[in-house]
């Protein structure tokens, strides 16, 4: 599924990796590890199509990235380190939005059951900018209730989440594997996960 042969990125004068390859196929995860400006985020970045690597090449599904680029933005879900929400809005209305962006919309019932499903059906209808980090990175990770996406890239989801909400996140990728998708996820703890996982430490 998706393929990553003699990966090279650079920062400046300082090279963050060099020479990886990663191979993932469906039902499989990996998980990045590394210290702080190792790359961890960068690297996520190149495999989702947004930063181009320094050298090296990544296929999806058997192809250049540049050529399956429409593709591959059909089957991904990006979950940035930034959480990426209208703080203006309610934690329903940033749902909806968000989903009609994904081009997949959805009702407010579903944005509801997502929330519930997450832990937040209390909060749904309060502004984002009242809810605490650990709320807002909940709502943000909400979206892998509903949207139809194959491929996961996950950056830092546990921040800032108590353990029952870490625990959540955790559930929801390891069903995701078990249904067939694809995860590559991104974290400062450890992160305990049944079935085909590959840890990549980059930076040490």
């Amino acid at each position: 599924m998706l393929e990553a042969i003699n990966l090279t990125c650079v920062r400046g004068e300082r090279r963050l990796f060099h020479d990886l390859n990663v191979h993932l196929e469906r039902g499989s995860g990996l998980f990045v590890q590394g210290p702080n400006g190792s790359g961890k985020t960068t690297l996520l970045r190149v495999f989702a199509g947004l930063t181009p690597p320094c050298g090296g090449a990544i296929l999806w599904n058997g192809s250049p990235i540049q050529v399956a680029r429409d593709h591959l933005r059909r089957e991904l879900l990006y979950c940035g380190h930034l959480i990426g929400l209208k703080d203006d809005l309610t934690a329903i209305e940033n749902l909806v939005y968000a989903a009609a962006l994904a081009d997949e919309p959805i009702s407010d019932a579903i944005a509801q059951d997502a929330l519930k499903q997450s832990g937040l059906y209390e909060i749904a209808d309060l502004p984002v900018r009242a809810l605490s980090q650990g709320q807002k990175r909940r709502v943000s990770l909400a979206r892998l209730c509903y949207l139809r996406r194959s491929f996961w890239i996950l950056d830092e989801p546990l921040t800032a989440l108590d353990d029952a909400a870490a625990q959540w996140v955790l559930d929801r990728i390891s069903w995701h594997l078990n249904e067939g998708g694809t995860a590559i996820w991104t974290s400062h703890l450890p992160m305990f996960l049944a079935g085909s996982i590959r840890t990549l430490q980059i930076g040490s």
